[in-house]
């Protein structure tokens, strides 16, 4: 299984250079080949960087997509997990969005499909979409 960093829908969202890798990620999501998940924090982050970019259609349409995989969860944080989210970043020196992947992958035992090779020195396995 599964976890789905942010740049991965970003990708498709703002069509950048490897949109089509993650678009074949996400479709094989759709088609229940992979099971995933995505974090709440990864859902808010898309959403603050859509509506700057004043996307709103395209936001409604990505939330209303979301809903629809059966195969791609989503995992929420309490505020025992912030805590310890927050201690991750003090001793991993990773910033506050790759450390929230960072825990919850750990946690939850899932390999984390990233572009971000800041995860590469963290100690959690880190696969491109194409790999998958």
């Amino acid at each position: 299984m599964y976890l789905i960093d942010t740049c991965i829908f970003l990708e498709i969202l703002l069509d950048q250079d490897k949109a089509l890798d993650s678009e074949k990620l996400i479709q094989k999501i759709r088609n229940s080949e992979i099971k995933a998940y995505v974090t709440s924090f990864s859902l808010h982050s898309i959403e603050v960087i859509l509506s700057r970019f004043n996307k709103l259609s395209a936001l409604e349409m990505f939330l209303e997509d979301i809903l629809t995989m059966a195969n791609l969860e989503i995992i929420y944080a309490n505020i025992v997990d912030e805590i310890k989210i927050v201690k991750l970043m003090k001793n991993l020196k990773l910033d506050f969005d790759d450390s929230v992947q960072y825990y919850f992958a750990k946690t939850k035992s899932l390999k984390l499909i990233s572009f971000d090779r800041d995860f590469d020195k963290s100690g959690i396995e880190r696969i491109e979409p194409h790999k998958v």
